[in-house]
C-alpha cells in the first residue's frame, strides 16, 4: 500500500536528511491528525511539491502538527519535455474533473483559457475565487497520485496568451475532431514545452484554430470518437506519456 503524502513548505524539507525531525503544520497537519487519524509509529511522505520528498515515521502528534522523523530524503529531477495543458473553461465541475485526472496523467503545468465558446467567464472576485478552486484540486489530486512534483497553475489565459505560449514551446498539438493527424505516433522533443490545447463544450472555433496553427501548432485527434472537456486533456497526456514516460 502506498504511503499517505503530505505538502509541506520547501523549506521545511531544505537540507533535511536522514535522523532528522520534520514538522508539518497548519492545514495539512491538521489535516493528517483530525481527518486522517494518523498516529505515531505510522510512515508518511513529506513533499514540497517542486520534487524534493522524505519518508519517515510519525514519531509525535499535536492538535494540528505531525513530527516526522526523516529515514530517506530525494529530489525528482525536473521533467523533460515538460506537458503543458490548455484547459478552457468549462461549465460545472467538467473543468475540474479535466485538471484532476490530468494531474493523475503526469501534467506539469495547467493554463486555464477563456475561449471564445466557453460558457463560464472568469471575471473579478469570482475569477480569483475559481483559480483559487483549481488550485485546491491541483494539491487534492497531487497528493491522491503520490506526486512530489505538483503541476504549475498559470493565470487565467486570453487565446493571445495561449498562441504566445504555443510559438515559445517546443511543440504544440490541438485537439480538433475535423483533424486528420493523430496524436499517437507524434514526435515529442527532447526537452522544453509540450502544449495540449483542449476547447470547451462547444468546441474550438476556427479562428482559435487558425490563431494557434499559425503559432506553430498541430491540429490532431485522439481516435474515432468524441470526448468531453473533462476527458480529452487526460487521455491526450496518456498518449503523450505511454510515448515518453510510461515506459
Amino acid at each position: 500500500m502506498s504511503l499517505p503524502v503530505y505538502l509541506t513548505a520547501p523549506e521545511a524539507l531544505a537540507g533535511r536528511g536522514p535522523g532528522d525531525v520534520v514538522r508539518l503544520e497548519g492545514p495539512e497537519g491538521r489535516h493528517a491528525v483530525a481527518v486522517r487519524r494518523t498516529r505515531v509509529g505510522e510512515r508518511v511522505v513529506l513533499a514540497d511539491g517542486a520534487g524534493v520528498g522524505v519518508t519517515g515515521e510519525v514519531v509525535a502528534l499535536g492538535r494540528d502538527t505531525l513530527d516526522v522523523r526523516v529515514e530517506s530524503a530525494g529530489t525528482e529531477p525536473p521533467p523533460s519535455p515538460r506537458f503543458v495543458l490548455v484547459q478552457a473553461l468549462a461549465k460545472g465541475d467538467r473543468d475540474d474533473q479535466a485538471i484532476e485526472a490530468a494531474t493523475e496523467c503526469g501534467v506539469d503545468e495547467v493554463v486555464p483559457w477563456q475561449a471564445d465558446r466557453s460558457i463560464v467567464r472568469w471575471r473579478g472576485e469570482r475569477g480569483e475565487k475559481s483559480l483559487r478552486k483549481w488550485d485546491a484540486v491541483l494539491v487534492a489530486a497531487t497528493k491522491q497520485s503520490r506526486r512530489t512534483r505538483r503541476p504549475v497553475l498559470a493565470p487565467a489565459a486570453s487565446t493571445a496568451d495561449v498562441a504566445a505560449r504555443i510559438g515559445s514551446a517546443a511543440a504544440a498539438f490541438v485537439l480538433h475532431e475535423d483533424a486528420s493527424v493523430p496524436l499517437a505516433g507524434a514526435g515529442l522533443p527532447a526537452a522544453g514545452d509540450v502544449v495540449v490545447v483542449v476547447g470547451p463544450e462547444g468546441g474550438i472555433t476556427p479562428a482559435e484554430v487558425e490563431a494557434f496553427t499559425a503559432a506553430g501548432a498541430t491540429a490532431v485527434r485522439l481516435g474515432g470518437t468524441v470526448l468531453r472537456a473533462s476527458s480529452a486533456g487526460p487521455a491526450a497526456l496518456a498518449v503523450l506519456s505511454a510515448a515518453s514516460r510510461w515506459r
